[in-house]
């Protein structure tokens, strides 16, 4: 048989930020960066893995279980363990893969890396297997393999990314529906190429403090606590478990509110809305970061930008902007000067447009 190439996209999350793990709603969309495989079976089980990003080639017989190596083959290995737990037997492959995915900048190299194996993987072993349970195998081979106890969405939009679109998504039911970003509009990805230490400890705590006021509200996520509930019985909470849920049952609401706004195509509210939910995770959940809070006032001063928010667990990392095209020159050009001249680092930024998931390249 010949070499057949798969490619699954990396993502971005417009709004919905520390809201997954409370069961509520996230609005991630594809992005035009890949990482792509040429997968070509073998008659044998073993599976062949090398990287063009990557010196290292790795060789791992299926029926032999093999520790991680703590190094980027992890990933697929760990995607094709999860795919065999799952009752799907697969046959060898060589597996090379290239990616444009930034890594470490938060845009889900690690998820378009599953994915794509899992396409690969399955596809070539003859099985069909339903998009949300390949998500889930992903997410699985993420948190049992390799080890990081992560949430769906990255998985799920790569694999169900839609052009111009962002996905609405409940991460309890894993209902979702495509919300229109037209062709006029960029998303606008700035990278602070910073990232604070304690990320780990701090999330932990904040998920513990989201536990707590679920607790005291008797409902078993946050998701349950519905805003008027909320107001009639904040000052009973303790001042810092009173901030954390005030931004999450706020936040789920801003995100519901979002996809509304998409749909009217109401730009000006989607911004706003970014805008608040930016100011949220500063100030009542405390992850954003003094450069992120930067990028995210000097995406303010450029014309034709609707809202700008930071993205991703916080401490660091990443702002997304939401424009018209014809802003990106002066957003270009104006917000990293504004960044530099304060803290001495050149951001990193992708213009980017919501793609289609995970798909077969076909020639």
């Amino acid at each position: 048989m010949s070499a057949r190439t798969f490619r699954a996209p990396g993502r971005v999350n417009l709004i919905g930020e520390h809201t997954d793990y409370n069961g509520g709603f996230v609005m991630p969309a594809a992005i035009q960066f890949y990482t792509t495989v040429t997968a070509l079976p073998r008659a044998d089980r073993k599976l062949v893995l090398s990287s063009a990003q990557f010196p290292d080639r790795y060789e791992f017989s299926l029926d032999e279980r093999t520790p991680g190596r703590n190094a980027w083959c992890d990933y697929p290995l760990g995607t094709a363990y999860s795919l065999e737990q799952a009752g799907y037997k697969l046959t060898g492959a060589e597996l090379a893969f290239t990616s444009d995915v930034p890594i470490g900048a938060g845009l889900s190299s690690s998820a378009a890396l599953e994915v794509s194996t899992a396409l690969a993987l399955a596809t070539l072993s003859g099985h069909h297997i339903p998009t949300q349970q390949l998500a889930e195998i992903c997410q699985h081979a993420e948190s049992e393999h390799v080890g990081m106890k992560c949430g769906i969405m990255d998985q799920f939009i790569s694999i169900h990314g839609k052009d111009d679109h962002a996905v609405l998504l409940d991460c309890r039911s894993l209902e979702y529906k495509a919300a229109p970003i037209p062709g006029h509009l960029r998303l606008v990805i700035a990278n602070s190429k910073v990232k604070h230490e304690l990320t780990g400890s701090a999330y932990n705590h904040r998920r513990r403090d989201c536990e707590s006021a679920a607790a005291f509200f008797g409902k078993p996520l946050l998701r349950d606590v519905t805003p008027q509930e909320f107001a009639a019985r904040e000052g009973e909470l303790e001042p810092q478990i009173r901030r954390r849920a005030r931004h999450v049952i706020g936040e789920i609401a801003r995100t519901e509110q979002a996809g509304m706004a998409l749909e009217a195509g109401d730009y000006g509210r989607f911004g706003e809305l970014m805008y608040a939910s930016h100011e949220s995770l500063k100030t009542d959940y405390e992850v954003s970061c003094e450069e992120l809070d930067k990028l995210v006032e000097a995406a303010r001063t450029v014309e034709g930008v609707y809202g700008s928010r930071m993205t991703g667990a916080g401490f660091g990392g990443c702002t997304i902007s939401l424009m018209e095209e014809s802003a990106v020159p002066g957003f270009l050009k104006q917000v990293p000067p504004l960044y530099t001249a304060t803290f001495g680092i050149q951001p990193d930024l992708y213009v980017c447009r919501p793609v289609n998931g995970a798909h077969e390249v076909l020639a």
